[in-house]
């Protein structure tokens, strides 16, 4: 049986190198022990944010320095963290900083609230002033944020309990990731592995369906055996968004979560209901899925596998990374020259490792390498996620090259909008390198797949999570069975006649960890919707527009910014366009296996 090795004992290049942060525990100690003196200067504002529109800038400076030394503390902690996830010491790190953060929240709670008892008219014609010219975006902002703004004493309260609030989700990392042990499998060479969070796909990948199923059964038997207490967890999570929402005087957890990024709600409700609308090309391609695999009824199990016998793809990295770098060469010298820079730096921790952090994603400071964490298994799907994360790395790089720490980070709303367009990109890219038919039809399944477990299953996961929020705003209280059998329905509706699954796949909810996320997970569905619109653009030659687009950071509302890159999420027309590519897709695979 073959383990995964520990993290110390990878290859360096195969690593990420943090020492371009920190080169020592000792380093990040030092920086620690400075929070107090940034932290007392920032303070010396308090009762004086109102004597000049000079004072004000100079007080927006000083947090800007407190937060961009909290951030870079929290990221080189996690980054060592997610290495291994049972190191007690790197663990340490993390809980250190997030108490201290949680414990500054508390002690500066007075800045928005003090800036909100400027009266109105004083605070126009500070907002006016040339002295605040930098911050107009922010100030106008805030005045947004005035109706939703707490008393000094109550938002010292809520600052010093966002540890307490984060803890449910710090509950489902550590057992989801470190203390869950899932059961031996056998692979499709017969071999027993144990199964993981990193070689859970491939397996569901194989074309042998007994393989399948058991890396299926076994996971959800091990999230079946603890669904009371990720419904504890769940339930708390959901509780905490709730109560915050009504605190800070919303009319519902989305609406404050939404508020953010100044998204309408409508933009949201819109997304589920055009997805419903238009499903019937979803429910062809299983009925097209079940057909090809000589099957009368798909299960849950059966929608990950390629549908072309003998033309499962895997890449040996330095393959992986040479496919993304040709597929991205329509974005012009100046990106590529960045990319080089991720592979030769070392901005990507690569192989799977005991303990480490399951699945990917990127995360980074201002002004430092934006990392990658990767569990690359060598497949397809691995090597979209390398194209996939690399666009939220570079995404970050041109932001934070073009702008100042105060707008450098981007919205979670266009998040996904640079990292999607990437993948369609490589998708595009070795279509149109292939003269087999075979391998043409594996690549348009691929992006089928991509399409449909971006816009679609996100979009069954956006609705799951508003509905649970209701229910919990309505007083209902979230059990297990609560969530497996609503979860059951969706999934259910989503599918479709062509899909009969097994009873376990109700468990799912728990091993989903955006559901602990605050309504992040509509964003995948929304940006898709972009990064199809935007790659044509690219492969138009449109390039200039996009690397905009890249480095528009926080300078603009999210819907402007998109507003500008020809993509109106106002109006269901960007889903709709991408659900007709689906569609076309779909037909066109079919043509391709008949």
């Amino acid at each position: 049986m073959k383990e995964p090795p520990k993290h110390s004992e990878l290859p360096p290049e195969m690593t990420w190198d943090l020492s371009t942060m920190y080169r020592s525990a000792e380093d990040w100690e030092k920086d620690f022990r400075k929070i107090g003196g940034l932290l007392r200067k920032f303070q010396k504002f308090k009762g004086h944010l109102a004597d000049s529109p000079a004072t004000l800038a100079e007080a927006f400076r000083a947090e800007d320095a407190l937060s961009f030394l909290l951030e870079k503390l929290h990221t080189y902690a996690h980054l060592r963290s997610d290495e291994d996830t049972g190191l007690s010491e790197n663990r340490g790190r993390v809980d250190r900083i997030l108490s201290r953060s949680a414990e500054i929240d508390g002690e500066t709670a007075w800045f928005e609230p003090e800036i909100m008892r400027i009266d109105k008219r004083k605070f126009k014609q500070f907002a006016a002033s040339p002295e605040l010219k930098f911050y107009a975006l922010t100030m106008k902002r805030l005045e947004a944020d005035r109706p939703h703004t707490l008393t000094e004493p109550e938002e010292r309260v809520l600052g010093l309990s966002s540890e307490i609030f984060g803890g449910p989700y710090k509950a489902f990392s550590v057992m989801n990731d470190a203390d869950l042990r899932f059961p031996v499998v056998k692979d499709d060479a017969g071999n027993e592995v144990r199964l993981t969070h990193g070689n859970y796909i491939k397996l569901l990948e194989s074309r042998n369906r007994t393989v399948r199923r058991d890396a299926f059964k076994g996971i959800y038997s091990v999230y079946g055996q603890f669904k009371n207490t990720f419904a504890a967890i769940l339930d708390t999570a959901v509780k905490s968004h709730v109560v915050d929402a009504k605190l800070h005087k919303f009319k519902s957890a989305l609406e404050a979560s939404l508020f953010a990024d100044a998204v309408p709600a409508g933009v949201y409700e819109s997304l589920i209901s055009t997805v419903h609308e238009n499903i019937a090309p979803l429910y062809d391609y299983f009925k097209l899925r079940a057909r090809v695999l000589k099957l009368r009824h798909l299960d849950m199990y059966d929608i990950h596998c390629p549908l072309v016998a003998d033309t499962v793809m895997e890449f040996e990295w330095k393959e992986a990374v040479e496919l993304v770098r040709d597929a991205l060469r329509p974005l012009g010298s100046t990106y590529a020259s960045v990319l080089d820079r991720a592979f030769r730096e070392r901005w990507i921790d690569i192989p799977e490792a005991k303990g480490k952090r399951s699945g990917a994603y990127s995360s980074g400071c201002y002004r430092f390498p934006p990392y990658l964490l990767l569990n690359y298994s060598g497949t397809l799907d691995s090597v979209f996620t390398l194209a996939h994360e690399l666009g939220h790395s570079l995404h970050s790089y041109f932001s934070d090259q073009a702008n100042d720490y105060h707008y450098a980070g981007y919205k979670i709303f266009v998040a996904e909008v640079a990292s999607t367009t990437n993948e369609i990109l490589l998708q595009r890219r070795m279509v149109e390198q292939t003269s087999d038919p075979a391998r043409k039809a594996y690549l348009l399944n691929h992006l089928i797949d991509t399409i449909r477990g971006t816009l679609f299953r996100q979009t069954m996961f956006a609705e799951f999570e508003r509905d649970i929020h209701a229910m919990a705003e309505r007083g209902e209280p979230l059990t297990a069975d609560a969530l497996s059998e609503h979860y059951f329905r969706l999934n259910s509706v989503y599918h479709g006649p062509s899909v009969k699954p097994d009873d376990d796949i109700r468990f799912e909810w728990a091993r989903i960890p955006h559901f602990h996320y605050d309504f992040y997970v509509y964003k995948y569905a929304t940006g898709i919707s972009a990064a199809l619109a935007l790659s044509r653009k690219i492969l138009q030659g449109d390039t200039e527009g996009y690397l905009r687009f890249l480095r528009a950071g926080d300078s603009k509302e999210v819907i402007d910014i998109m507003k500008d890159a020809g993509v109106d999420f106002t109006t269901p027309t960007p889903v709709r366009d991408a659900m007709t590519v689906f569609a076309e897709q779909v037909k066109e695979l079919e043509t391709c296996l008949r």
